[in-house]
């Protein structure tokens, strides 16, 4: 999948491809043909980055509901001829997930356009998913015979419906076809889930892949052979190394981590990192200078990974070095460093934006550490970076950093954050946004009332409006 085009953050397209309360907001307030067709584009265009674990599809689903919107495009979309060429989950998966919502909501047509889908569609499996959690027995019987035509009876065919009933998300469906009492349904059904629970002991009771021998130099061996065939396995190999190693091989672990392959250098530097040995921090600076981009982005994974209060001392030196070591020991600082760690961590904070912009990799943690340390100064450059990113996920950070260190986020930020499309956002929201604020009240009620909401979030809410909150 391609990266999406996100539009500028101040329209209103802007702000809905990034699920800012604002866009609801904003959207509410426009024009209503206007607001429609920027929705409609951000459903069948999937505006996320990393559509596996950032949310929309509640977030465009209420303000579906909210414009009494119909879903003619997202049905021009699901059924497109592009739909059995282009089968790649993110291409439905957001609209196929508005529809589930829309369905628990009420609206049949979302439902009857699930059904429809399900026996159609290329993602039949992610539109059962959803029905399976809103539609009746009887919708759910009647897609028995669409979906079981997908497998057709050959040995491939049903070695694919045994597949499909053991990974499926939802088995509701499946229990349901298992029961039924036609024989090219019922039995069809359960002979599938009898051979999928067959494959399922198979594959536990197979090794799992290669083992190395039970000495250091057999799993030095092991990694180098790995890294050869274009495998990284240095974290397993260095699992390893803490099974077989004993104090004696201290002294080749440690010559392996300062010149040896490839390989076996970065399975040593991780063990030597787990183990907390004092020279490892040598090893690691050394390393991250190595010619080898494997090594080097070891080094500063290995560095990443320790614990020990060695390693913070030794990221107060790191932190001005202009190359991945000293961004890594700015990330460590803003995790586990002290009050005195501030003046790095915010300038680091302000060099990643400035470098990278506000949707740079590295900013999660200095965004988390400029809340934990409680750095006020860094309000300004935490309030850019949740107006500009595109990921919801950060914005989140953002929001909950800003509700750290900036007196005014419980009347600015937080007021919108209750419409936000993550819900540990809206969480946020709801445990500051200002009460006096008549949308804040409102919007607390109407979130206490939905069952669609998370229960984290409604317990937030609930803490706000209980019988001895005179303000709300």
């Amino acid at each position: 999948m391609f990266d999406p085009f996100i539009a500028p953050s101040g329209t209103l397209l802007g702000l809905l491809q990034r699920g800012r309360g604002d866009g609801t907001l904003h959207a509410l307030a426009a024009p209503r043909p206007e607001a429609l067709a920027a929705l409609n584009h951000c459903v069948v265009s999937d505006p996320r980055h990393d559509w596996q674990v950032e949310n929309r599809s509640l977030y465009y689903a209420r303000l579906y509901l909210d414009l009494d919107g119909g879903i003619e495009e997202i049905e021009r979309h699901l059924l497109d001829p592009d739909d059995h060429l282009d089968t790649d989950d993110s291409r439905t998966g957001l609209a196929l997930s508005v529809l589930g919502h829309l369905a628990s909501y009420g609206r049949d047509d979302a439902l009857a356009l699930l059904r429809r889908y399900t026996a159609t569609g290329a993602n039949w499996a992610w539109a059962l998913d959803e029905l399976a959690l809103r539609d009746d027995d009887a919708g759910l019987r009647s897609l028995a015979l669409p979906v079981l035509a997908r497998f057709p009876a050959t040995d491939q065919g049903t070695a694919d419906l045994a597949t499909a009933v053991r990974d499926a998300f939802e088995p509701r469906p499946w229990r349901l076809w298992a029961d039924d009492p036609r024989e090219t349904v019922g039995a069809r059904v359960k002979a599938a889930g009898e051979q999928g629970s067959f494959d399922r002991w198979q594959r536990q009771m197979r090794p799992g892949g290669p083992r190395p021998g039970w000495s250091v130099q057999a799993v030095f061996d092991w990694a180098q052979q790995a890294l050869e065939r274009g495998s990284e396995l240095h974290v397993p190999a260095a699992r390893c190394l803490t099974a077989v190693a004993g104090p004696d091989d201290l002294p080749q672990i440690v010559e392996a981590g300062r010149s040896g392959p490839d390989g076996a250098r970065c399975a040593a530097l991780h063990y030597l990192a787990e183990t907390g040995e004092a020279v490892v921090l040598d090893l690691i600076e050394a390393a991250a200078a190595d010619p080898s981009r494997t090594v080097a982005d070891t080094a500063v994974a290995a560095f990443e990974r320790m614990t020990a209060e060695a390693a913070v001392r030794r990221a107060r030196r790191w932190a001005h070095r202009p190359d991945a070591l000293g961004a890594s020991a700015a990330g460590v600082l803003a995790c586990r460093g002290t009050a005195q760690d501030a003046p790095q961590v915010l300038g680091a904070l302000r060099e990643a934006v400035r470098g990278d912009g506000p949707d740079a990799p590295r900013l999660w943690t200095l965004v988390d550490g400029a809340g934990r340390l409680g750095i006020a100064c860094a309000a300004p450059v935490l309030r850019h970076v949740y107006r500009e990113t595109s990921s919801s996920h950060l914005r989140g950070r953002a929001a909950r950093a800003l509700a750290a260190t900036d007196p005014s986020f419980a009347t600015g930020f937080a007021v919108e954050c209750l419409w936000d499309c993550e819900e540990t956002t809206r969480e946020v929201a709801a445990r500051h946004a200002e009460t006096g604020d008549i949308r804040v009240a409102e919007r607390l009620r109407r979130l206490a009332a939905d069952p669609a909401e998370e229960a984290e979030v409604q317990t937030a809410v609930r803490s706000r409006i209980g019988p001895d909150t005179s303000a709300v």
